[in-house]
């Protein structure tokens, strides 16, 4: 089994995931006539038209923000608004601008110093992509017919009261599931794979993963894509705790939704709406206080290799799922508190377009998928925005956030402390769910001598150790995070 190497940017990266239908459009990209207006509730086919020329005039935007990579839902050609269904992998989708818009982006980003990450989806294609169209028009004299195991001709392809004619995935007949038994698919896949990173992308985000069987496919994908740039990122999206795909044969990560069940559960307690989260791949609702949520962590970080967990891709809420404030009830404080568990945690953590400002959006999915209102301001939470911001810039100020070592210090049923270590750069964070302030005692001997006198970096006030050990105040629904002074 190989040791376990992952792209040293991603361990100071932060995200910012953007679904492109939904971010900014530009009037550079000429649009289609029957778009839906963009300040309208979205739909679950209509398109809003946005676009990849939308996203480099809103750079600026981004990096006030303190993001440092862009990961993009799909971009390829598709007939649906989250290019989930691809036509043609080598071509950016015209609506969105086009290779030609994708790759000014593309070379703006990068001189920015921005990363970019593109969504691969390999585990099936559409009814529009050519080799599974030539099927459709040509029946059993397809000469691609082993592309995809078909059962039925013709295939049916669109009549959805019966079942497809053909393996499709979750049994949608507009996703047709590739045969990546047959060696000329799989090869075709990792083609493309090596295209766009030729091309100069910095990684992909693999969708379902795990519903490709063939033994190989995803070694192979790895080490022909790191054979090109051994810094490419790659995450699968995976939904529970899976140490068998990260042991440095596949992927460097996967997106870390149980880390999000936890602080979330643990944040917002009783709060959590779970009707928005039934059918999901997570369980936000988990009875979750201070020790248990200690425990989770534990778990977690023990799960892997230390290098995997710190490319780990963290988030809170994505595409897949209702926003955070909307499946909190519009509590800002358990937000808050959320947010301040995933910018001091290991991994890189992930911002998905507009929670910064509060965007709602519960279920169906196209709820969570609205479009960014830049045109209204007046309706972003500018308190939020701030927040994020402030932890974001503490998480680039101090490299034991995102290199450090990570230490359990103290748990209650209401309040979880830890520490981070890099070096002289360490720091201590407490968070309390309760409604009222609490005074703790926090063991603080394995990261700091007596004496030492620490600063406040969110939150105020100054401490100092004394006998192994950091009485703070914590506040109500808050939390505080102390830095070793010199």
């Amino acid at each position: 089994m190989p040791t376990a190497q992952t792209p040293d940017w991603v361990k100071d990266a932060i995200f910012y995931q953007i679904f492109p239908d939904r971010f900014a459009k530009s009037a550079r990209v000429p649009k289609a006539a029957h778009l839906e207006p963009w300040d309208t509730p979205p739909t679950s086919q209509g398109y809003k038209g946005g676009d990849l020329l939308g996203v480099l005039e809103h750079l600026d935007y981004i990096q006030d923000l303190g993001i440092t990579a862009l990961y993009f839902c799909p971009i390829f050609q598709s007939a649906c608004n989250h290019r989930y269904h691809t036509y043609d992998y080598y071509q950016v989708d015209p609506m969105l601008g086009g290779n030609e818009a994708f790759f000014t982006l593309l070379d703006e980003a990068h001189r920015r110093g921005l990363k970019v990450v593109l969504d691969g989806v390999f585990n099936h294609a559409s009814r529009g992509f050519f080799y599974f169209n030539d099927i459709l028009e040509n029946g059993r004299a397809s000469a691609y017919l082993d592309w995809f195991n078909v059962h039925e001709f013709p295939p049916n392809a669109y009549d959805h009261s019966r079942p497809a004619g053909y393996d499709a995935w979750w049994g949608l007949h507009a996703l047709p599931k590739f045969n990546h038994a047959n060696p000329q698919v799989r090869e075709y896949l990792l083609r493309v794979a090596e295209h766009w990173i030729h091309r100069g992308i910095d990684g992909w985000r693999l969708d379902v993963p795990a519903e490709i069987k063939v033994d190989g496919f995803w070694e192979e994908f790895r080490q022909r894509v790191k054979a090109i740039n051994p810094e490419a990122y790659l995450v699968g999206e995976i939904w529970e705790p899976a140490p068998e795909w990260l042991q440095g044969d596949r992927f460097d990560a996967t997106m870390n939704y149980p880390f999000a069940e936890a602080a979330i559960a643990f944040s917002a307690g009783a709060r959590v709406n779970s009707r928005l989260h039934q059918g999901k791949g997570y369980n936000p609702s988990l009875p979750m206080d201070g020790r248990s949520y200690a425990d989770r962590i534990d778990a977690l970080l023990s799960l892997y290799p230390w290098e995997i967990s710190l490319a780990q891709l963290n988030l809170l809420d994505s595409h897949d799922t209702p926003r955070l404030t909307t499946l909190v009830g519009d509590d800002l404080p358990s937000v808050k508190l959320a947010t301040l568990l995933l910018m001091t945690y290991p991994g890189a953590p992930s911002v998905y377009y507009g929670s910064e400002i509060g965007l709602p959006g519960g279920v169906p999915d196209a709820e969570a998928r609205r479009p960014f209102p830049w045109h209204a301001p007046e309706t972003w939470n500018h308190d939020l925005l701030a927040h994020y911001k402030r932890l974001i810039a503490l998480r680039r100020a101090h490299p034991a956030l995102r290199k450090g070592t990570y230490h359990r210090l103290h748990a209650t049923s209401d309040v979880y402390a830890f520490g981070r270590r890099l070096g002289r750069d360490v720091l201590i964070i407490a968070v309390n769910r309760s409604e009222e302030p609490l005074t703790i005692a926090v063991p603080v001997a394995e990261l700091l001598e007596d004496g030492s006198t620490l600063g406040a970096v969110y939150g105020a006030g100054e401490e100092r150790v004394e006998a192994g050990r950091l009485t703070v105040t914590v506040p109500a629904r808050d939390g505080l995070v102390f830095s070793l002074l010199p």
